[in-house]
C-alpha cells in the first residue's frame, strides 16, 4: 500500500476515535452502563450472585404538604453561619460538659469515655488534649 492510502487510512481511524464511546463501539462483553453501582459478584465461572447488602435501599420521608422545592438557584445569597469545624463541635457539644463536671468536682481523665474520647482515636475528628480542657 501507497503512503497516502495509509496516511488516509489513519485519519480515517482517528477520526473514528474521536466519536463518541458507546457499547455498541466496544467488545461483545463490554457494557457501559450507567454508572450503576453492581448488586452483587460475578464469579469466575461467569455466574453472577446477588448480594442483598450491596443492593441499595432508598428511604424516603412522605413529603405530603412539604412547601419547599427540591431545587436552589446559585444565586442565592451566600449563608451567614461560619463553617463548622473540629474546634467550634468540641466548644459546642463537649466542652460544656467537661466544665460543669469540672466544677461539680466529677471530672476524672481517666472517664473520658464519656465525653465521646475513645483511646484508639488517633488521626480522628476529636481529640481531647490539656490545652482544650477547661481552665
Amino acid at each position: 500500500m501507497g503512503v497516502l492510502s495509509n496516511l488516509a487510512r489513519g485519519l480515517v481511524r482517528g477520526a473514528d476515535r474521536l466519536a463518541e464511546f458507546t457499547s455498541k463501539k466496544g467488545a461483545r462483553t463490554h457494557n457501559k452502563g450507567r454508572t450503576a453501582r453492581p448488586t452483587g459478584l460475578r464469579l469466575s465461572s461467569g455466574k453472577f450472585i446477588n448480594v442483598k447488602a450491596m443492593i441499595p435501599e432508598f428511604v424516603v420521608p412522605d413529603l405530603e404538604g412539604f412547601k419547599l422545592k427540591p431545587y436552589v438557584s446559585y444565586r442565592t445569597p451566600e449563608g451567614t453561619e461560619p463553617p463548622v469545624t473540629a474546634e467550634s463541635i468540641f466548644a459546642d457539644v463537649v466542652a460544656p460538659q467537661i466544665k460543669r463536671d469540672f466544677e461539680e468536682g466529677n471530672f476524672s481523665m481517666n472517664q473520658l469515655e464519656k465525653y465521646g474520647f475513645e483511646p484508639t482515636q488517633e488521626g480522628k475528628l476529636y481529640k481531647l488534649y490539656p490545652k482544650n480542657s477547661v481552665r
